[in-house]
C-alpha cells in the first residue's frame, strides 16, 4: 500500500539530521523494550504524530541497543533531564518520561509526543530537525544528566 503523499514527506523531514555524535540512536535494552511495545499499540488519526510514531519505529530498528551498563551518561534516555535549544528559545529541565507519567506543568515529557519521539537516543552536543504540528523545527541537545535536579547533573 503505498503511503500518502503528506504523510511521506513528513516522514522525510522527520529524517534530517544535522549532527549525530554516535551515528546512530543508541537505546537502552529495557527502554528499549518499553518504547517497542508502547509504539506496537498506538495509533492517531493527527498526521504529525502518526509520521513521528512511524519515523521513531524505523530509528528504533537502527538503533545500538546497549546494557545500562554500557549506556553513554549524555544519551537521553527515559527519565533523563534534557536541557535543548529550539528556534522558540532555550527549554531547561524537561523530562522523558512514559505517557502515564507525563505532566507539563512539572515539565514532564511523554516518549510519545512529537518532542519526546524526537529526543530519545540522541546525545548531547547532537542537532535534529523534527516534525511537529507547527512544522519543522531544529532541535539542539545541549545538556542530558539523570537524578532529580539540575544539582546531580553528569554531563
Amino acid at each position: 500500500m503505498a503511503m500518502p503523499r503528506p504523510l511521506f514527506k513528513i516522514l522525510l523531514m522527520n529524517l534530517n539530521t544535522f549532527k549525530m555524535k554516535y551515528g546512530k540512536l543508541i537505546i537502552e535494552k529495557e527502554e528499549y523494550e518499553i518504547i517497542s511495545d508502547l509504539l506496537s499499540k498506538v495509533d492517531s488519526n493527527d498526521p504529525v504524530r502518526k509520521a513521528g510514531y512511524v519515523t521513531l519505529r524505523k530509528e528504533l530498528e537502527n538503533a545500538e541497543v546497549k546494557t545500562a551498563d554500557e549506556m553513554p551518561d549524555d544519551v537521553v534516555r527515559l527519565n533523563s533531564f534534557i536541557d535543548i535549544n529550539t528556534p522558540m528559545g532555550r527549554v531547561e529541565g524537561y523530562q522523558l518520561v512514559l505517557p502515564k507519567d507525563s505532566d507539563p506543568k512539572e515539565k514532564k515529557l511523554s516518549i510519545l509526543t512529537p518532542m519526546g519521539s524526537a529526543l530519545i537516543g540522541y546525545a548531547a552536543g547532537d542537532e535534529v530537525i523534527w516534525s511537529f504540528p507547527t512544522g519543522e523545527k531544529k532541535i539542539k541537545i545541549e545538556k542530558v544528566y539523570r537524578g532529580e535536579n539540575h544539582s546531580e547533573a553528569k554531563v
